[in-house]
């Protein structure tokens, strides 16, 4: 059995193209964020295509990223990108697929990640929404297997923790704009 997935209409590879294959490495995390907002508003900047792209977004100009959403029940995302880092042209993609979508309270996807067409990595995704008295409380679990790690995956894993707590951010920029208005308007439309 291949460890890697190809897709024979496409240019992806997989993981272990051309090298010997490396251990997996495994592990979790959990992320917590409150928001001034009902769970519904907040739930509701996952499923809408419009506010998803607001918050959703890979490190790369507007213009070099392509974005495709079926928010249901084994329904996918796709993300492509060309970014420039350092620099160096970087060919970026992200492939999900929605296992579990419960209105309002819970999101569980699975996705893939590769970078200069090799996955990378792949992961499991719990986002669960709980009312608050003021508000909502998000809690993002996160299991992952890197395929293709760096350097043993010390910085790998905390590129995805990282990166993770970058999209709560956008997130709440878009689901709580009157906290950000000193960031200005640019770019944004009203929710």
């Amino acid at each position: 059995m291949d460890s890697g997935y190809v897709d024979q209409g496409s240019d992806i590879h997989p993981s272990s193209a051309g090298a010997a294959p490396q251990r997996a490495v495994h592990g979790s995390f959990s992320l917590s964020r409150d928001f001034s907002v009902p769970p519904a508003r907040v739930f509701g900047a996952f499923a809408e295509p419009a506010l998803r792209t607001r918050w959703f977004r890979m490190p790369a100009r507007r213009e070099d990223v392509h974005h495709e959403l079926d928010f249901r029940i084994g329904g996918s995302e796709l993300a492509r990108a060309t970014t420039g880092v350092s620099g160096v042209e970087e060919h970026l993609e992200y492939r999900s697929r929605f296992l579990d979508i419960v209105p309002g309270t819970r999101i569980v996807s699975v996705y893939e990640t590769y970078v200069d067409h090799v996955r990378r990595w792949v992961s499991l995704t719990t986002v669960e929404l709980a009312e608050r008295p003021d508000g909502c409380r998000l809690e993002w679990t996160e299991q992952y297997a890197f395929l293709v790690a760096t350097a043993g995956g010390g910085q790998d894993v905390a590129h995805l923790r990282g990166s993770a707590q970058l999209l709560l951010n956008g997130l709440s920029t878009v689901v709580e704009p009157h906290l950000y208005g000193h960031l200005g308007t640019q770019g944004r439309t009203a929710p």
